[in-house]
């Protein structure tokens, strides 16, 4: 059975999968990501399951993976350790994509970085009504491991939250992007996704799977599957990248912390010459 840092229930039909590292906002880490490889393999195989819930314990969904395992230490980061946690990060995120079990994400607090592609390719996501959204990635230099975020809400909404790293999308303006199906109240989110969840499992299961699998495909067949595998080459590219300007705002992040940082790279932003007029 999954660990203590992945919390794995039967509820009927269900399996409830809650990440559950409360004191880091459920920021999804190596171990994380093996007890939840665990808990899938766990839930596709049990036939009782028909569908499964990822939650979250404590005061947020996820607050997005966890850095730390990505770049160690003060120096460059070595590009094939990089390469390696991306894509055990893209990959964990996809079986929930690609899982032939129906998987529905409950979402409060904060939806964050990683963490929101992870809800997002769940097939329906729940959301409490105080939850807030963002990827903030590139306010830390950073880049999106699983690029599902256009193929889900189009260019327009994906350019603004990707572009801008704006970190406090109501859900309400979530759901107005088709991001998540249903906003809840908080005392509710649980109850509500479990809910959902148990009138899909009361369906015939041959035709959920085959179903799912014909929405995804058809995404493929656009290409999705392509472009994400690009996307991640280009985060590679990101995260394995430096200049003059990320060197200074990783120095001062680690020896000041985030909010340091980002007001100096608003600082330097501001002290930038002005485009001339051709």
């Amino acid at each position: 059975m999954p660990g203590e840092l992945i919390r794995y229930e039967r509820r009927g039909a269900l399996a409830v999968l809650t990440l559950n590292r409360p004191d880091k906002l459920n920021a999804v880490n190596r171990e994380m990501i093996d007890q939840l490889d665990l808990a899938l393999d766990t839930a596709e195989a049990d036939s009782g399951v028909r569908a499964i819930v990822l939650a979250g314990a404590g005061r947020a969904f996820s607050a997005g993976f966890d850095l730390d395992m990505e770049v160690a230490g003060a120096g460059t980061p070595d590009p094939a350790a990089v390469r390696r946690a991306i894509q055990n990060d893209f990959r964990i995120t996809m079986r929930f994509w690609d899982c032939p079990k129906v998987t529905v994400a409950a979402v409060h607090g904060y939806c964050l970085g990683s963490a929101m592609e992870l809800a997002l390719a769940c097939d329906l996501t729940i959301a409490s009504d105080s939850c807030l959204f963002g990827e903030p990635e590139v306010r830390f230099g950073s880049g999106i491991v699983t690029m599902l975020l256009p193929w889900l809400t189009g260019p327009k909404h994906a350019k603004y939250l990707l572009l801008s790293g704006d970190d406090r999308v109501t859900a309400a303006q979530a759901l107005g992007m088709g991001l998540v199906n249903r906003v809840v109240a908080a005392d509710r989110l649980l109850d509500e996704a479990c809910e959902v969840a148990n009138r899909i499992a009361a369906n015939d299961p041959l035709a959920l799977r085959l179903t799912k699998q014909a929405i995804n495909r058809s995404l493929d067949v656009a290409g999705m599957r392509e472009a994400l595998l690009q996307a991640l080459e280009l985060d590679v590219a990101i995260e394995t990248s430096a200049t003059a300007e990320s060197r200074e705002f990783n120095a001062i992040l680690r020896r000041d912390g985030a909010k340091a940082a980002i007001a100096w790279r608003s600082a330097h932003a501001g002290r930038q010459p002005a485009a001339k007029t051709p």
